[in-house]
């Protein structure tokens, strides 16, 4: 699942927080990784507070609003996420 905005500074991007409490454990990793992808771009980007994390067998994550923020977050993470997947439906055997 992918959520689109809300996710910087402002008192009316309040995501991370709703998506903080649906979440069963965060990934960092993806959040860094979407982050230092857009910083390469804008250093604003690191403003961005967008959480990833996982409920249940689903992969939740907040990309920024922005048509760019949030293709170049995907982008960064689009390599990572069948394997991630793969090992939320228990296919944890590593090659």
């Amino acid at each position: 699942m992918v959520t689109t905005g809300g996710t910087g500074l402002g008192p009316r991007d309040v995501t991370p927080q709703a998506t903080s409490m649906l979440i069963d454990y965060e990934v960092p990793g993806i959040s860094e990784l979407m982050r230092r992808s857009g910083a390469a771009s804008t250093p604003m980007a690191v403003l961005s507070r967008g959480l990833a994390g996982v409920r249940g067998h689903a992969l939740i994550l907040n990309v920024p609003g922005s048509m760019k923020g949030a293709t170049e977050s995907l982008e960064a993470v689009l390599p990572v996420l069948g394997h991630a997947m793969q090992v939320l439906h228990g296919h944890t055997r590593h090659e």
